[in-house]
Order: structure tokens, then C-alpha cells, then sequence
């Protein structure tokens, strides 16, 4: 997908070096390689040691089965921002979550809902606009990949200024302008919110 002057790609090997390059010695932060909302806190946290060795190995791991974890934007053919989107039955926390869990009338393995869970890009792409456009991806490769639901789990900051690190799924404000709706009966300090998607 190309918007204005980014491209935007899903993760595949041949990209592989390019999202270390973004992530860089942090792997994205503190060497979490994007990998919290797919592993069990102990599994995750051991996966931070040694530099975030086991972290990025997973993650290049499910490159490399073409699993297409996230998306990649570039900029002038460099990499400047990310986003994990997915099939929801892949992010463990969520399905183990009470407060973002599916209601007992949801299937937790439907293949057709997706989750986008995260967001990073260096300090100096952010306040651009690039989230906002790395969502209007994330809900095209979803689309185009089968799912009838996209899933997010933003923070509602109201009108108070948050840190970068508490934001990276993203502001409410942000999903309610792409018009994602929220799930009612929902907590109030973690909303989730949907969009219904049109296939293909």
C-alpha cells in the first residue's frame, strides 16, 4: 500500500532486516521486538534477556513461516514505522484477558477477527501522522486477508498528554476517527473498540 510518500508492506523474510534496522538495539522497546501480546509474561520476560535474543527470535520465526506479523512503513525506501496486526486467536493476553477476553458468546479461534495491538516508530516520526495511516493499512491487509473484524484495545487519553511508551496501541481518538465503534459493556480504562471490514 503507498500513501502519499510511504510505502507500506506487510513483514515478510526479504524485510526481515529491514525492521532490525527500525527496532534497532532496543528491538523496538526494551527489547520487546513486539512480542508482549503473544507470549505469557515469564515467557516474554525471559525473552528480553540477553538483548531481547528470544523476543526477536520469535518474531523472526513467525516471519519466516510467512506468517506476515506486522506491516512496515517506509519512507523514501526507509523503514520508519511498524505495526503488529493479526488474527486475534495469535495474541494469547488478549484471550486471556478479562477485561479484552471475547464475550461468551464469541468464538476465540475465529480465524475472520483480527487484532492491530501495537505501534512503533523512532522518536523522530512521531506527531507525523504515521499511525494514523499505518491503521488505514492495517485494516486493508485484514481485509484482504479474510477478516470481517479488526480488533483494537487503544487508551483513552482524553484530553491529557501520555508518553510515548503508554500509547503504543494506539489513542482512541485515533480508531474513533477511522470509525472503529466501541464494544459496550467494556471497562472504561481499556476500551475496545471494532470495525466491521468488507472482504478483499
Amino acid at each position: 500500500m503507498t500513501d502519499g510518500r510511504l510505502d507500506i508492506q506487510p513483514l515478510t523474510p526479504d524485510r526481515w532486516d529491514d525492521l532490525a534496522a527500525l527496532f534497532a538495539e532496543a528491538g523496538a522497546y526494551s527489547h520487546c521486538w513486539c512480542t508482549w501480546w503473544r507470549q505469557p509474561s515469564a515467557t516474554f520476560d525471559a525473552g528480553c534477556a540477553n538483548g531481547g535474543a528470544g523476543n526477536r527470535a520469535l518474531l523472526r520465526r513467525l516471519s519466516d513461516e510467512g506468517r506476515e506479523p506486522g506491516l512496515i512503513a517506509y519512507r523514501d525506501e526507509r523503514p520508519v514505522g511498524w505495526a503488529s496486526v493479526g488474527p486475534r486467536r495469535e495474541f494469547g493476553r488478549i484471550l486471556r484477558s478479562p477485561i479484552l477476553r471475547p464475550g461468551p458468546d464469541e468464538d476465540p479461534d475465529d480465524p475472520a477477527v483480527w487484532s492491530v495491538v501495537c505501534f512503533w516508530m523512532p522518536r523522530a516520526e512521531r506527531g507525523k501522522g504515521l499511525a494514523t495511516t499505518l491503521l488505514g493499512a492495517a485494516v486493508t491487509h485484514a481485509a484482504q486477508r479474510g477478516a470481517r473484524t479488526l480488533e483494537a484495545y487503544p487508551v483513552d487519553t482524553g484530553a491529557e498528554r501520555r508518553p510515548a511508551a503508554g500509547l503504543f496501541t494506539g489513542p482512541l481518538a485515533m480508531y474513533r476517527r477511522a470509525g472503529f465503534q466501541l464494544v459496550p459493556e467494556r471497562s472504561s480504562r481499556r476500551p475496545v473498540v471494532r470495525l466491521a471490514l468488507t472482504r478483499g
